[in-house]
Formats: C-alpha cells, structure tokens, sequence
C-alpha cells in the first residue's frame, strides 16, 4: 500500500477568477465582472468537509489558496475557508498558509485583513522589472506597483515569495543578469524562477504558431540563462531546491514540498487535482473545470469532481520518479521500490551516473547540476 505520510498532508483551494487572462497562462482562470461570494463559500465548506470525510484525523500541514487572482478574494472569504479546514482537520502547530497574489490587487489594508484571517505567507506574481516586458507578458501592473505591493507584503508577512519569468522576448544575458541582481537584493528567503514556455491553448502559443511571437531565445541562450541563474542565486544564499524554486535553508514552501515528495492533498475548486491515499488505494481527483459547473455540482449534487481515477503502482512509482528528481533531495530509493514493486533500471543509472547527470547517496538519487538542465532526458531514462 502507498504510503503518503513521508510527503504530508496538505490542502489547495482554487480561486478562478482574474482581472484579465494573461497569455502565457494555461492555468485555470476566467475573467468574471461578478462573483456570488455566499455560494462560492457554501460550495468551498461543502468541498472541505466531504473530503475531510475520507481523511479524518490526518494533522493537515499547509493550506494554498491559489488562482486566479486570489488577492481580489473578500477577506471575510479567505478567513472563512481557514476556518472551515480547521474544523474539519487537526491543524499542525507551524500551518503553513500561502495566498497567491498580483501586485494590481494588493492593498495594505486587505493585506492586513488576511493575515489576521490566517495567511502567513504569500507569494506575489511580480513576473518581470521592466514595463516593456511587462506589458508584453499582459500584466495589469508596472514595475513601480510591483516594487510597491513587494513592500507592503514584506511589512506585513514574515515570508514572502516573488515570481519573475526569464527567456522573454529579446532578453538578452546581460539584461537578465541585471534583472535577477535587482530581483536578488529586493528577495527576503525565496524566490520563484520560471523560464519561460509556451503551453498550448495560450495566447503566446496561437501567436507562436501564426509566427508572431518574435525574439524568443534559442537553446544555446535559454541554458545560458538556466545555468546563470544557479550560479547567482546560490551565491547570494538562494540555492535551488528544486529545478524553479530558490530558498534559504529552511525557508521552502512546505506546500510544494508536499507535490515534489508524492504526499495526500486534497484539491477544491474548479480544475483543482488531488491525491488521496485510502485504505483501499490512491486516488488522482480531478475537479470540474467550469466555475459555472464546479459550483452548480458542489451546491446542488453534493460533488465537485469530475473524476476519480484509482492510480496502480507503476503510476504512482512514475509520479514519485516525475516529481522527486525535480528537487535538491532527490528520490527515495526504498520508497520508490516499495510503491512500484521494482526499483530504477540499473543498467540506465550506471550509464548516468557516468556521464555526472545522477548522484546516489544515503539511499537517495538525485539529478546534479550537469543534470538538471537535462532533467526530462534523465527521467526518459528512467521511466522505462
């Protein structure tokens, strides 16, 4: 049976609405000018206990309440949320509650309300430091808002991530060194950094295909910026902990940590995915991805989800595989044998750890430095 417990146990809710689709983003976010607040609460209390059914007693480790925008959530609703999951679960004594947010939305007074609602760290989608990419990108903020909103975060949290995407349109190396020093001094313990992809069903990846997505950095230049990145960031004390996410000891986000190590959460709100480990198998939950139809199913049919798929062992030993050579820590071997009934090909590990692409230690394996560009090359290797 798949034990969840090395990974924890944690909740995502998911607030679909924004302000504006940006075009890069294959997340599950509408624009909406109105949104019925009591029903979308009774839904979200609806969700939490049906689930907190299936999962009674577990000590729940983290809430992430992500989006959307969920800084344009009334703080009445967020707190309302925090409420609900700590009467339905026993709460670790150091939860970890993380609130998405987008510098057009952040005021120092809801700011405020939400920390006093429960939220102890947020994470900001800052994205770039020059206006021109920024609005390049669909941004509603400038960078001005952006320093701003970082500062009243900062004054109001004790943690706080930003996020920034680099291999823009006609970035350059140089720019980007510039970018990142500034990102580095303006950083408190963790930073976010994403390279740029283009997703299909996007805005970018329509105009990609149309040829009018110009300037976008060829391999040689992306790995350039990958490998720069490693380089600045471990030297300012931010090494990366996984292949996008870069913390002082101690100060990585416990929620993602539940993801990477293949832990139970639960996932509420439209499109939201889950893992649940029962007595009788584990389970991948999949939400209605309409809000329209996720609100409907959670008020009027005592559901939210679309689907529940029982995971076999080669799928959850893949998963852990897909997920834990992502981070610093790496793979459990025993672990991973137990869940699957095998462990790795030992003639493909032989052959990567020769090329200096895997480490082994302590009953571990991990990708190296060499490796981490190389990542899904190593995890095909891996997967046979």
């Amino acid at each position: 049976m798949y034990d969840w417990r090395p990974g924890g146990f944690g909740l995502y809710v998911h607030w679909p609405f924004c302000q504006a689709k940006c075009p890069y983003c294959d997340f599950n976010s509408h624009v909406s000018s109105a949104v019925a607040v009591s029903d979308w609460r009774a839904a979200y209390r609806a969700e939490i206990a049906r689930y907190a059914e299936e999962t009674s007693g577990r000590v729940l480790q983290t809430i992430y309440i992500g989006g959307g925008t969920p800084s344009l959530m009334d703080p009445d609703l967020i707190a309302d949320i925090i409420q609900t999951a700590r009467a339905n679960w026993p709460m670790s004594n150091d939860l970890e509650v993380t609130l998405e947010a987008n510098p057009s939305s952040v005021e120092a007074g809801r700011f405020r309300d939400y920390r006093e609602a429960g939220v102890n760290r947020v994470s900001l989608g800052v994205q770039a430091l020059d206006d021109a990419s920024l609005k390049a990108l669909g941004r509603l903020h400038n960078k001005l808002e952006a320093l701003t909103a970082l500062d009243i975060a900062r004054s109001t949290f004790d943690r706080v991530n930003f996020d920034l995407i680099y291999a823009r349109q006609f970035q350059t190396l140089a720019a980007w060194k510039d970018e990142l020093s500034e990102a580095i001094s303006m950083a408190g313990d963790h930073l976010s950094l994403y390279q740029l992809t283009i997703e299909d069903g996007t805005a970018f990846a329509e105009r990609e295909r149309r040829g009018r997505l110009p300037g976008l950095p060829d391999e040689a230049l992306s790995a350039d910026m990958f490998d720069l990145t490693q380089d600045m960031t471990s030297a300012a004390g931010l090494p990366p902990y996984e292949v996008s996410n870069h913390a002082k000891a101690g100060a990585e986000s416990r929620h993602n940590m539940i993801y990477w190590r293949g832990g139970d959460y639960i996932g509420v709100g439209p499109g939201a995915h889950g893992r649940i480990t029962t007595e009788r198998a584990r389970f991948a939950t999949e939400s209605h991805r309409s809000p329209a139809v996720w609100l409907e199913r959670a008020l009027k049919l005592g559901s939210g989800e679309s689907s529940r798929a029982t995971l076999d062992p080669d799928e959850m030993g893949t998963e852990y595989l897909l997920m834990s050579l992502r981070t610093k820590e790496g793979l459990d071997l025993r672990r991973y044998e137990v869940m699957r009934g095998k462990g790795l090909p030992e003639g493909k590990m032989r052959d990567l750890i020769a090329l200096g692409l895997v480490w082994t230690s302590d009953g571990h394996v991990g990708t190296t430095a060499a490796g981490r560009p190389l990542l899904n090359a190593v995890l095909r290797d891996l997967c046979d």
